[in-house]
């Protein structure tokens, strides 16, 4: 169809948009980036070796074939007999630690400061990880990891919750119970607690309009942004979504990206709020 791929560019770094557009001459751009910034929990010991994000680990044992020790360099911490945890309660969390018990964990626990009733996770989700022996450890959030003298994670320290007044999403807050820490063992610590959006294009694009979370601002109807000739769409606008309303956010792009580049028409910013 005359498609042509330019690999080894990360836009932000290797050129801007400014650039594709003045430079490069490209009279359109559809940013579909996602958001797959991981997100950490911004405690103690999160430096420590055998920490890990959701995104790295999944993708370090599916796409570098961690899950075949023999017959590849270890890409992640052997977590044959060791203890790991997760934590999250989301279905990449659970991705996770199921992945983790495949792979030998000794123990794989899933950390989550709410109870089992507000896990966003699927059920059947949880269902087979019960039936795979995943240990849950419910209303518990950690506080600080902990290493041993050469840098290596020996444990989590975590404190108990309960559940307070709901907050914006409807579900009630954990709040948490004083004194109640302690130390739960752990060689390996994956968080999977939600992504969001890359800076790069948005902090080398002054004249784009983004939210207070630092997405996109774009039109549902259009894709079209506060930036001339630029559209976006996807999770890069919505947050995280599903792989559909990512597709239909294309769609739409391809057909208001040829109205645009045939009439020449552009029409006033977009009055939305994300």
């Amino acid at each position: 169809m005359g498609v042509e791929f330019e690999n080894n560019v990360v836009v932000g770094k290797s050129v801007t948009l400014d650039e594709l557009m003045q430079n490069e001459k490209f009279d359109a751009v559809f940013v579909a980036t996602g958001a797959g910034l991981p997100r950490f929990l911004g405690v103690p010991g999160e430096h420590l070796n055998g920490v890990y994000s959701a995104n790295e680990f999944l993708t370090r044992v599916n796409l570098m074939r961690a899950y075949q020790v023999t017959a590849y360099d270890e890409p992640v911490y052997d977590c044959r007999d060791r203890d790991v945890i997760v934590v999250g309660g989301g279905n990449t969390a659970m991705d996770a630690v199921r992945t983790a018990r495949r792979l030998g964990a000794r123990t794989a626990t899933l950390v989550y400061r709410r109870s089992e009733a507000e896990m966003p996770a699927r059920l059947e989700e949880v269902r087979h990880a019960l039936q795979e022996g995943i240990d849950f450890r419910m209303l518990t959030n950690p506080v600080e990891f902990i290493g041993d003298q050469k840098g290596w994670l020996t444990g989590a320290r975590c404190v108990r919750m309960e559940l307070g007044e709901p907050d914006k999403s409807g579900r009630r807050s954990p709040v948490e119970i004083k004194g109640s820490d302690y130390v739960l063992p752990a060689n390996v610590a994956i968080i999977g607690v939600g992504t969001t959006a890359n800076p790069l294009i948005q902090s080398t694009t002054p004249d784009l309009k983004t939210t207070p979370r630092n997405y996109i601002l774009a039109d549902p109807e259009t894709t079209r942004t506060s930036k001339r000739g630029v559209f976006a769409g996807g999770d890069i606008v919505t947050g995280g979504a599903t792989v559909i309303l990512a597709m239909g956010a294309g769609r739409k792009a391809a057909v208001h990206i040829h109205e645009y580049l045939t009439t020449g028409a552009w029409e006033p910013e977009p009055a939305v709020t994300v």
